[in-house]
């Protein structure tokens, strides 16, 4: 079996105090911990990240959307009120035409660095 692909494990069993202490001085709320599963749950669908990833781009319209995916416009609407319920999109209307886009840097920052670190590995893995 090679090397990394083993669960490592300590060959002595000992406790770090300082560390127990410090993670429970630091531990989240478990409300907290739930929205931040939930947002991770969402974000681990494929259809919802090309959303994200075309509307890190730019200001889309549902209609935008169900083109670039090839998916209809109630599909689209779905997902987007998924990713709206969680607050990682929003949306303005103009006449009669909605616009989404992210809701705000953060999600972006999220995306972005999700997606480097992806990019980071496939690079080493090809290496």
């Amino acid at each position: 079996m090679p090397e990394n692909d083993k669960c490592l494990s300590c060959e002595v069993y000992k406790i770090h105090e300082e560390n127990i202490k410090l993670l429970q001085d630091e531990e989240l709320p478990e409300d907290i911990i739930l929205k931040l599963a939930e947002t991770f749950k969402v974000l681990g669908d494929p259809t919802r990240i090309k959303i994200i990833n075309a509307l890190s781009n730019v200001e889309l319209c549902v209609c935008d959307i169900s083109e670039h995916l090839e998916m209809s416009s109630s599909a689209v609407s779905h997902q987007l009120r998924v990713l709206r319920n969680l607050n990682l999109v929003k949306y303005r209307k103009e006449g009669r035409t909605v616009y989404y886009s992210l809701d705000d840097d953060h999600i972006l920052q999220l995306f972005s660095q999700c997606l480097e670190h992806v990019l980071e590995k496939e690079d080493i893995d090809k290496s």
